[in-house]
């Protein structure tokens, strides 16, 4: 592996949806990733924003070895909902702004969530 991206722990996928609007659409998204992607791991819905996110969501984190297949596959397959995908290296903010790609619109989030928040 590339010394530069050695740090890269894992990867979080946050998939935002409109409760009662296209929360339907995230479940069914929800369904298929845990049939194609055994290895991934589903976190809570959260259907207000919660931390540095401004919309309803939840969070699929996969390993490393998953990023080849599992960052196509939500390009493809993510039903027009708002993706925010990025590496956990221990620097929460720039994870989610600087090293983050984003599938759909892009969200604000509330940078203040991250105040003094740098691991080593």
């Amino acid at each position: 592996m590339h010394p530069e991206l050695s740090g890269i722990r894992d990867y979080h996928a946050h998939i935002y949806y409109d409760p009662g609007v296209t929360e339907v659409t995230a479940a069914r998204l929800r369904s298929r990733v845990a049939e194609a992607f055994p290895d991934a791991k589903l976190g809570r819905w959260h259907p207000s924003p919660v931390g540095p996110h401004t919309k309803a969501m939840y969070q699929i984190a996969f390993p490393v070895e998953l990023f080849a297949t599992m960052a196509p596959w939500l390009m493809l397959n993510r039903d027009g909902l708002d993706v925010l995908l990025h590496p956990e290296t221990g620097d929460d903010p720039r994870d989610h702004t600087v090293h983050a790609a984003r599938l759909g619109n892009k969200l604000p989030l509330r940078m203040e969530a991250f105040s003094g928040h740098v691991d080593d």
